[in-house]
């Protein structure tokens, strides 16, 4: 494949651009869904393709074609140089890209069982009895789903890059819903969406679903019949699963450089942090250790190379509660003056790469789950997203999630139903005083995350434990 990505490479660089690289892309994913014990949806999908860019000056120009035939890869070189040198009339310094390693090297996934190998028909029976279990003991919809990627990359650069990397994603989950008296109630398990990480068959093996379908059915149905939230300010305690998105929306892309330097904002883009005020903001508590590390065995979003050829890193984002570092690509950390992250992936082969999340995660702490609700006198527990709501600038945010437990005195007195959050990010950050250890870490996976125009989706991991977070404003609604 390398051949024929520098093809395109060579026509770009003989036609005057300074950097070119490019990326075939062989995809393919599954997506199996039940509901109420009955298979609703079963999909394979495989695309092929070329992805280039070049850069002119200050600018990039891309172009993607499934056609690999010579004349073709070869007009795709041309095409993105012509891009390039069309937006470098917009006035922008020119910059150099920041230096990484030139390597030739290859990288598939660690796993088991490559789940397009493994019986369809185990991978169905799975998840339609999963449905139909909760069904039969009183979920009034129940619902199921499997998604597998098998993605093989082969990237190129002007520079002398060759990397060829296999990524395979699996995940999946199940949720009870229950239907009232004018409302409705959900629980699902592992998490609101399902749960997604790096591996195969294995993956799924391991959520053992049936083990779980009777408590949340149950618990679904209790919630028509819970009072609601209370409303007031109160200790909030999260479940790792809600606080990894809490983490997503109010760190992650907060931190991306593109937003911070303004090349972001037409899609819920920009940032409330100025790069002026690296390693001196107060982004939370001293108990907050967030990272970015795209090399956890496992997790959603690990790879060996990233879109650009940049290895794949452990990036300090904030220690003890001060903003220290940033998501970037190799064009925004050379603008910067900081070292490129590894943090540049596109959606597929027809899509330019942008700086994306990688495993984005709270470093544990040392207290347990069970310590905190001991030390908790008057808070709420919640588990499990139900909505989101956050401003462009990822300070203001609202969140719903699906289940919340009075604490009293240091013990779960009873569910409460509706239960949501709010706060401003740096105060609500400042506020937690209790986290988890690692024995309750998880590397939580979200297979969902949108950005750019054209609308690209990201797969992204944010390693959590559970957290007490010191009177937070709980139970607004409206």
């Amino acid at each position: 494949m390398f051949n024929e990505i520098n093809k395109s490479i060579d026509t770009a660089i003989s036609l005057g651009a300074q950097y070119a690289d490019a990326r075939i892309l062989i995809s393919k994913s599954r997506d199996i869904s039940s509901k109420d014990g009955e298979l609703e949806d079963f999909s394979n999908s495989e695309n092929m393709g070329l992805g280039i860019r070049a850069l002119v000056g200050s600018s990039w120009g891309f172009y993607a074609t499934y056609d690999l035939s010579d004349e073709s890869l070869k007009e795709a070189g041309k095409k993105a140089y012509l891009i390039a040198k069309a937006s470098s009339k917009v006035p922008g310094k020119d910059f150099p890209l920041a230096d990484v390693p030139i390597v030739k090297d290859e990288y598939v996934t660690p796993h088991e069982q490559n789940p397009f190998k493994v019986s369809t028909t185990d991978q169905i029976d799975l998840i339609v009895s999963s449905t139909h279990e909760m069904k039969k003991i009183g979920s009034s919809r129940a619902f199921g789903r499997l998604n597998f990627w098998d993605t093989e990359k082969w990237f190129a650069s002007s520079q002398g890059h060759e990397i060829y990397q296999n990524i395979i994603e699996s995940g999946g989950g199940i949720s009870s819903l229950s239907i009232g008296d004018g409302e409705t109630q959900i629980r699902s398990y592992p998490q609101s969406f399902g749960e997604y990480r790096t591996g195969g068959w294995e993956v799924i093996q391991s959520f053992k679903f049936l083990d779980h379908v009777e408590r949340i059915s149950e618990e679904s149905k209790r919630l028509l019949i819970s009072p609601q939230c209370p409303e007031g300010t109160r200790d909030l305690i999260l479940e790792g699963s809600q606080l990894a998105l809490q983490i997503h929306e109010s760190v992650g892309h907060a931190i991306e450089l593109d937003r911070i330097l303004g090349w972001e904002a037409a899609y819920a883009g920009t940032s409330h942090l100025e790069l002026s005020k690296l390693n001196e903001h107060k982004y939370g508590s001293p108990l907050m250790n967030i990272v970015a590390d795209a090399t956890l065995p496992g997790a959603l979003a690990t790879f060996k190379y990233d879109d650009e050829g940049t290895p794949a890193q452990r990036v300090d984002i904030v220690k003890e509660g001060i903003w220290t570092g940033v998501l970037t690509g190799r064009d925004s950390a050379a603008i910067a003056g900081v070292s490129p992250g590894g943090m540049v992936r596109a959606d597929g082969y027809g899509r330019l790469p942008m700086v994306r999340m990688t495993n984005v995660g709270l470093l544990p702490g040392d207290s347990s789950l069970d310590e905190i609700i001991s030390s908790t006198d008057d808070g709420v527990y919640m588990e499990t997203n139900r909505s989101w709501s956050i401003d462009d600038l990822r300070l203001n945010f609202q969140f719903g999630c699906e289940v919340g437990w009075l604490v009293k005195n240091g013990k779960i007195t009873d569910m409460v139903k509706n239960p949501t959050y709010t706060g401003i990010t740096p105060n609500f950050w400042g506020s937690m005083d209790m986290l988890a250890g690692e024995d309750e870490w998880i590397f939580w996976g979200t297979p969902n995350c949108g950005k750019g125009q054209p609308s690209q989706i990201g797969h992204t991991g944010h390693p959590a434990s559970p957290a007490r977070f010191k009177n937070v404003r709980i139970g607004v609604r409206g």
